[in-house]
């Protein structure tokens, strides 16, 4: 069985890494017909994963058709661009397994990458692969264990299967709900880390300010319907404990350049960011209490400095820990 990935960025080029090294026949489509172009001759992908040789079932494309013989396709493309990408591809799309890779909250509906597959391609059946990972352990064959949220439990184990290699072991779940919010969240709270430390207040309160990132975020996936088991998994606690702490992540270092008062890369994807505003409109919807996930928005928005972030977060009325 061939299995297609939509977009040849690092997330994306070392699941094909991954995925072919374990046997499997990978279609990599890339937007960008120089760079597939490249890929092909090459057999790198050097812009995003340096170092890294492509093997050779994994097959590099800019054409769309090509992906037709692929009967699983995970979309490997920013959280904000996926409806678009749902829109422009339907007519392939639609009927198939797809897998979704983004981690955020659309800004424009308030839905995570399922609902968003949901509502453009009703036929097809949607998943989530989500979970603590960097694309360069996932490509250089390192231990990598993952979620992958499905409805149907059927479906689900033979799609784990699938997608399970000797290094890259996936757990099977059936709370989209949780596995999604987990996998966005933790971006908001992983930028708010980079700036606790970023700003140089230290450890402990970078430890705090997660702990209690943490707690927004289940409050948030209950009033969603999410089981809080999941949320304690690879795709929330899990994932959270990786961003928050090392500098691969894009959101922590982008926290990182907040606090310092430093410029960061325009060009770089930062999930969080989109999500931060996305999640305080999820909030209030729901009447849930997010006062992290809102001074991650305002510093986003350059409405509130990282100092002015932590005295809002200070003087705020003591409490019971919950």
């Amino acid at each position: 069985m061939r299995i297609g990935i939509i977009g040849a960025g690092a997330f994306g080029t070392a699941l094909g890494v991954a995925l072919a090294s374990g046997g499997r026949a990978v279609t990599l489509w890339a937007r960008d017909a120089v760079q597939a172009g490249v890929m092909r001759e090459t057999r790198r992908n050097e812009r995003y994963l340096p170092g890294i040789v492509l093997p050779e079932n994994v097959s590099v494309t800019a054409e769309k058709g090509d992906l037709g013989a692929s009967d699983t396709i995970l979309l490997a493309t920013p959280m904000q661009r996926l409806s678009q990408v749902i829109g422009d591809w339907h007519g392939l799309l639609d009927g198939r397994v797809l897998v979704g890779c983004a981690k955020g909250i659309d800004l424009s509906t308030g839905l995570g990458a399922v609902g968003i597959i949901r509502r453009g391609c009703p036929n097809a059946t949607p998943a989530l692969l989500t979970g603590p990972s960097f694309a360069a352990d996932i490509a250089r064959g390192l231990p990598t264990a993952l979620t992958l949220a499905v409805a149907d439990s059927g479906k689900g184990e033979a799609l784990q299967s699938l997608l399970s290699t000797p290094a890259l072991r996936l757990y099977l779940t059936d709370d989209i709900a949780g596995a999604e919010l987990g996998g966005a969240l933790k971006n908001v709270i992983a930028i708010a880390a980079g700036a606790v430390i970023g700003a140089g207040l230290g450890d402990s309160a970078r430890s705090a300010l997660v702990t209690r990132g943490f707690a927004e975020m289940q409050r948030l996936a209950a009033a969603r319907g999410a089981r809080p088991e999941t949320l304690v998994g690879l795709s929330g606690l899990g994932d959270l404990i990786l961003t928050c702490t090392s500098d691969q992540s894009r959101n922590y270092r982008f926290g990182l350049s907040l606090g310092r008062k430093e410029s960061f890369d325009p060009s770089v994807t930062v999930e969080g960011a989109a999500t931060a505003r996305a999640a305080v409109d999820l909030a209030a919807r729901h009447g849930v209490e997010m006062p992290v996930t809102s001074v991650v928005a305002d510093l986003v928005a350059g409405r509130k400095s990282v100092a002015e972030a932590m005295d809002t977060l200070l003087n705020r009325p003591l409490r019971r820990e919950i």
